[in-house]
């Protein structure tokens, strides 16, 4: 079994709302609905799901000493553990994220770092 990083993405988040500003205007019942299609995922895929992860917002971008405010179309992350990443990429395939318009889901496999 291998881990695999789960981005979840949206075009919006580089020029529209930030993740904390969408919440903000989040009414009790969009979350509950929006969080029972999280929740519903979750149990449907299991023990595949290693870490559920949280939503990411307000990024920097370090560049040698330097850093600076970004704005970035990555909202949030999950870790997931399957046999292949096609079978990683199938747990994500009909994910809520995608549900929005203008996201997408990059599945990432961790490369194991050889003992020398």
């Amino acid at each position: 079994m291998s881990k695999y990083l789960v981005l979840y993405q949206s075009e919006g988040a580089i020029d529209g709302p930030t993740v904390s500003e969408m919440f903000a205007k989040v009414t009790p019942e969009q979350w509950e609905a929006g969080m029972g299609a999280w929740r519903a995922w979750y149990e449907k895929c299991g023990s595949a799901v290693v870490d559920p992860g949280t939503p990411l917002d307000k990024a920097a971008k370090v560049q040698g000493k330097s850093s600076s405010d970004v704005r970035t179309t990555i909202t949030g992350y999950s870790i997931l553990q399957a046999g292949s990443r096609e079978d990683a990429v199938a747990l994500v395939q009909d994910h809520p994220h995608l549900r929005m318009p203008g996201t997408w889901i990059n599945v990432l496999e961790w490369v194991q770092i050889p003992v020398v």
